[in-house]
C-alpha cells in the first residue's frame, strides 16, 4: 500500500492506494531539442536510441515504493526526477517520484533497466485538476549528493514535456483506479551520474507550494 497526503483547493486529507498498474513514460519532451540532448546523452553512455517517441514501459508494480533509504545493486544507477499521476477513487492526483535505473542494464534493454530499479514516488499529492491550467509553468528539479557535495542535477518547466492527458491518450491503457504513471524527464545538467543521495522536487510558482522525495542510496556490491 502507498500512503499520501492529498492536497485540494485548501482541503487536506490522507489515503492509501493499492497500485494495479505501474506505467514508466519515456522521451516525452515537446522541444525537439531537449528532446535529442536526453537521447544523445543516454546514447554516450551506451543506451540504444529509442525506437519512436514517446514510449511506455509496463513495469511491476513491486517497484513502486517510498522508501528514504534505497538499496541498488552496484554502482551503475541514477535517479531521474518525474512528475507522477495518480489515479484514485476520486479522480487523478500529481506527485512527484524517481524513476532509478540502473545504466550498466539500460545499454542491454531500457525495458530491463527500469524493472531492476524500484521506482521511488513521494508522500505528498496535489489534485491533478488544481494545476491544469498552469501545467506549464510547473518547475521540476533534482539534487544529488556526490563525494559529500549538494548539486542541482536537473531543473527546467514541465512546458518542456508532454501534459497529462496527452500522455494519458498516447499510452492507450485504461487509467482506472490504482494506475500510477511515471511522466518523463529532463537533461541532466553534467551528464548522468550516480549519486548517494536524490532528492526529486515539484514547484507550483502559481500557488505557491512545492512537493518532493528524497531517499539515500546504498549500493550493495556486486558478488560475482
Amino acid at each position: 500500500m502507498l500512503a499520501f497526503e492529498r492536497h485540494s483547493r485548501g482541503e487536506t486529507d490522507r489515503a492509501e492506494l493499492a497500485p494495479k498498474a505501474l506505467i514508466v513514460a519515456g522521451w516525452t519532451g515537446r522541444d525537439e531539442k531537449a528532446l535529442h540532448h536526453h537521447i544523445e546523452e543516454l546514447a554516450a553512455i551506451g543506451v540504444p536510441r529509442p525506437s519512436s517517441v514517446p514510449v511506455f514501459y509496463r513495469i511491476s508494480t513491486a517497484n513502486l515504493t517510498q522508501v528514504t533509504d534505497l538499496e541498488v545493486l552496484g554502482p551503475d544507477t541514477s535517479g531521474e526526477a518525474e512528475p507522477v499521476v495518480v489515479a484514485m477513487h476520486d479522480g487523478l492526483w500529481l506527485g512527484v517520484g524517481s524513476d532509478h535505473t540502473d545504466r550498466k542494464a539500460e545499454t542491454m534493454g531500457i525495458a530491463l533497466s527500469k524493472q531492476i530499479c524500484a521506482k521511488v514516488i513521494g508522500k505528498t499529492l496535489w489534485r491533478l485538476d488544481d494545476v491544469a491550467d498552469h501545467w506549464d509553468k510547473i518547475i521540476l528539479r533534482a539534487y544529488v549528493t556526490i563525494d559529500g557535495m549538494r548539486l542541482k542535477y536537473q531543473e527546467g518547466p514541465l512546458s518542456a514535456m508532454r501534459n497529462p492527458s496527452d500522455l494519458m491518450s498516447c499510452a492507450g491503457a485504461k487509467f482506472v483506479t490504482g494506475t500510477v504513471m511515471f511522466c518523463g524527464t529532463l537533461g541532466a545538467i553534467g551528464g548522468i551520474r550516480p549519486s548517494t543521495q536524490f532528492t526529486a522536487i515539484l514547484e507550483d510558482p502559481v500557488l505557491g507550494r512545492k512537493v518532493s522525495c528524497e531517499y539515500n542510496i546504498d549500493a550493495l556490491p556486486v558478488v560475482r
